[in-house]
């Protein structure tokens, strides 16, 4: 390499003139067996690639070098595993700056250049999604903001746009296709319509694009090779049935051992004894015993779902998420539960005043949910340490409220999000809360839609008439509130034979015990039922 160097230093020393006359380098991704060229009117230099090069190499040099220009101050420093470190604009390659551009190169000769579109990453816990279907076929042109497929994510079903103009070559995962992993190649993009049957068989490749080049180390020593070893658990001490000895063939067994088989009928020739020289002992009888009982009952529920008659229903991806984050927030999350009845007659009043108001001016009726989402975000305002989230080493306390509304569709449980719901009215909130509820049914909310939220309420008295129920917390948050149903009740009155009737409606607040101390979530409870039984106070 060296002598190499040497050979052409001429054009080595012509290079500050080069870079100073290029306006700019470009640095392309090409296969294995392509070579790498960058030049104006000659070549600077070539370097040939290796046969086993991936996409994720462009070339690798066998030794790093150093070349130095006096006049412009241009420093190559090395020529990495990946990248490309240079920027030709300035006149200068600077060690910072990398290729990160998506667009990949086939790894046969014979294709020409393209671009693979992975399964993106369409909300933050998301890992792997579904193909719902494709709105673009193959052969397709495409231009960039085009919807090219719809996408379940953990949370809905999102469109997923193009970012470039070209055709769409390949469809590699088709409609319906579960279980996708985040950035699995899903379709294939070309820049010339005349290349599109060159991928009719295309099969990407299955190295892992993303994956660091395995680095060379020596040889470790044989003490680091045994520290390197996992330690082998003990086996379990468990006597297993042997080959019963012929009937000549004396069998050695203590004399507690031959009583308890002679009680329990156990034929001591099928036993292996774990004592000395073979000699069965006490403890080889009951692990005997203990194996025995353990194979009865799995052979009986075999047998009992054999005739059982029960269909397998898929999960969905929301689904699997919900239940992955519920049993997440409850296995690490210390919850503890506070509940009230607050009376809802002058609640029931007063929304009965405003359905009259809303009806005659065209508007929307509003629910007892709505007034509920907007005391509770009244009472969130007036304790604020119940809208706040555990952050390990500090307590995140929000200035905004953002109100998540459980919502029961068919394909799972959706929790959109009213944002700053303590400073919105009624009927902005009752709209909102309609909209949100549509498109979590027909499974069209994006991701702005559910995420943000800050506390969240879940009702199950008015739709399903259920009385009292305990909210599991949605992570990250630190409280969430299940509303009840309200229920007719005879109160007692001043004098000893006076009775009055009222409606009261439970609620119980589910709470992040390293957030919310008892007796703050009592005083949300308290704000939260002064303003359901003083429901004017809300309009203040």
């Amino acid at each position: 390499m060296a002598s190499h160097l040497l050979n052409h230093s001429a054009k080595v020393r012509n290079v500050s003139k080069l870079l100073h006359h290029e306006r700019y380098m470009l640095a392309r991704w090409f296969s294995g067996d392509a070579q790498s060229s960058l030049n104006r009117r000659r070549d600077v230099w070539k370097t040939q690639l290796p046969e086993s090069s991936t996409r994720s190499s462009v070339f690798e040099p066998v030794v790093d070098f150093t070349v130095s220009f006096t006049k412009r101050n241009v420093s190559m420093a090395s020529i990495r595993r990946g990248s490309i470190t240079g920027s030709g604009f300035t006149g200068e390659i600077s060690p910072s700056s990398q290729v990160l551009s998506r667009r990949c190169y086939a790894s046969a000769s014979d294709l020409p250049p393209h671009q693979e579109i992975g399964m993106p990453s369409l909300s933050p816990t998301m890992t792997e999604g579904n193909i719902a279907r494709w709105l673009k076929k193959e052969g397709d042109k495409v231009s960039p903001g085009e919807v090219l497929c719809e996408v379940e994510t953990d949370k809905a079903t999102v469109e997923m746009e193009s970012m470039e103009e070209g055709y769409l070559a390949k469809i590699v995962r088709g409609d319906g296709e579960k279980e996708i992993k985040v950035g699995e190649v899903i379709a294939i993009t070309v820049e010339d319509e005349g290349d599109i049957d060159k991928f009719k068989d295309y099969k990407p490749s299955t190295s892992e694009p993303s994956a660091p080049p395995v680095k060379e180390t020596s040889v470790p020593s044989p003490a680091k090779k045994e520290a390197e070893e996992p330690v082998r658990e003990p086996e379990a001490k468990v006597s297993k049935p042997s080959v019963p000895t012929p009937s000549g063939d004396r069998v050695f067994a203590s004399p507690l051992a031959r009583k308890l088989a002679e009680e329990k009928n156990v034929p001591l020739s099928s036993i292996k004894g774990t004592g000395h020289e073979g000699l069965i002992v006490k403890a080889d009888i009951e692990d005997f015993l203990a194996s025995s009982q353990v194979s009865a009952p799995s052979k009986a529920k075999g047998a009992a779902d054999a005739a059982l008659d029960y269909i397998n229903i898929p999960v969905s991806q929301i689904r699997k998420v919900t239940a992955s984050r519920l049993l997440l927030s409850k296995q690490t999350i210390p919850h503890y539960y506070l509940s009230v009845d607050a009376c809802v007659d002058k609640l029931m009043s007063l929304r009965s005043k405003l359905n009259s108001l809303q009806e005659a001016s065209g508007g929307s009726r509003i629910s007892v949910n709505d007034l509920v989402i907007k005391a509770a975000a009244l009472a969130l305002r007036k304790v604020p340490q119940c809208n706040s989230s555990w952050a390990n080493d500090y307590i995140r306390q929000y200035n905004n409220v953002n109100i998540n509304v459980a919502v029961q569709t068919d394909n799972g449980l959706f929790v959109p999000v009213i944002r700053d719901a303590d400073k919105k009215g009624l009927s902005t909130i009752g709209e909102e809360v309609k909209q949100l509820a549509k498109k979590a049914r027909e499974n069209s909310l994006k991701p702005q839609d559910y995420e943000g939220g800050t506390f969240t309420v879940s009702n199950l008295g008015g739709p399903f008439g259920v009385k009292q129920f305990c909210a599991i917390i949605n992570p990250p948050q630190s409280g969430i509130l299940a509303v009840g149903s309200a229920e007719r009740r005879v109160i007692p009155g001043s004098g000893a034979e006076e009775f009055k009737f009222g409606s009261f409606m439970s609620v119980t607040l589910s709470c992040d015990h390293r957030v919310i101390d008892g007796a703050i979530g009592a005083e949300w409870l308290k704000a939260f039922k002064g303003y359901i039984e003083n429901p004017e106070s809300m309009l203040l």
